[in-house]
């Protein structure tokens, strides 16, 4: 019977805030309860946008296209969806507001992991594929897919939510099973990342000499450590997304603009910022390199001569 009285007390607070405005309602009914910043989210938006524009730049520099489609859409959405969190302080109300808002930065970050999950292949050429379980090939192929069909959910979801108050639960659910999916396919990448590097480790003096001095370049390390950093963002602030999502709607963590700004924000610029200072354009060539060195080497075996199975696994 509580349970019923709470449920109907829950539909009539819905219904009050249907078809609020800024005239008729105060902001803290509103599904954020505040009114965005506008420096901070200024100053987000130009971050981003100055980060796509060196995204673009590196790679028509190194050529490596599929990395700008991950982290130049994913630097563009945070752009877009920061802007329509300024729109908001005209208009907590709006439907398309909130949905550009929840739209592109619900699903920007899964664009950011989808650049991330690309360079495991390549540091996996670098030291030798042999240091892997499967084709260095396939981690592409795996998590790039799992990450395709996050973001479609997510998009689902937040679409729904935006539509209004009698879908926002529908499409908060449909949100959060896209974000978990998100999460779980960043924790398999990074079991089997450091997989790989336990293997590299131990199997240290079996590294491709080819690469030797790209290994112990501190451009290299350097690289390694901004690529593990992005990662480390990108799962943090996914794990924030799904406590804001698990409240429900209105909920304190959701209507917390610090705790926003720092995990979602924040974080996500840092994750496109250290991809900027250490673009992994340089490691992508010479991966390239070493698979045509290999195949050019597997083609002048004799015919009779077992086929190495390294340059199988390189193949793009």
């Amino acid at each position: 019977m509580m349970e019923s009285f709470v449920e109907l007390l829950t539909r009539a607070a819905k219904q009050t805030t249907k078809d609020c405005t800024v005239d008729t309602c105060p902001v803290s009914a509103s599904v954020y309860g505040y009114y965005p910043n506008k420096p901070v989210t200024l100053i987000l938006i130009v971050l981003f946008g100055i980060s796509m524009i060196l995204h673009i730049y590196q790679a028509i520099k190194s050529r490596s296209w599929t990395f700008l489609v991950a982290l130049g859409v994913g630097c563009f959405g945070e752009s877009v969806g920061y802007v329509g969190r300024l729109l908001l302080r005209n208009d907590p109300w709006s439907r398309a507001y909130l949905g550009i808002q929840l739209v592109c930065l619900t699903v920007s970050p899964a664009f950011i992991a989808g650049g991330i999950y690309l360079t495991l292949k390549h540091v996996i050429i670098i030291y030798g594929s042999r240091f892997s379980r499967i084709a260095p090939r396939l981690y592409t192929w795996i998590f790039v897919s799992c990450d395709i069909l996050s973001i479609l959910i997510q998009t689902s979801g937040a679409v729904i939510a935006s539509r209004g108050t009698g879908k926002v639960s529908t499409g908060n659910n449909v949100m959060m099973l896209g974000l978990v999916l998100q999460v779980v396919t960043l924790a398999i990448f990074g079991l089997m990342a450091g997989d790989v590097y336990f293997r590299i480790k131990k199997f240290s003096g079996q590294h491709n000499e080819a690469n030797r001095t790209l290994r112990h370049s501190k451009r290299f390390k350097w690289l390694l450590i901004s690529i593990l950093v992005s990662y480390i963002a990108i799962f943090l602030r996914c794990i924030y997304r799904i406590a804001e999502m698990a409240g429900g709607w209105r909920n304190p963590i959701m209507q917390d603009e610090v705790s926003f700004i720092i995990l979602d924000g924040v974080l996500c610029w840092i994750a496109v910022l250290v991809l900027n200072v250490f673009h992994p354009g340089f490691l992508f060539k010479e991966s390239y390199a070493t698979i045509q060195i290999e195949k050019d080497a597997q083609s002048e075996t004799p015919t009779e001569a077992p086929v190495e199975s390294v340059p199988m696994a390189t193949k793009a």
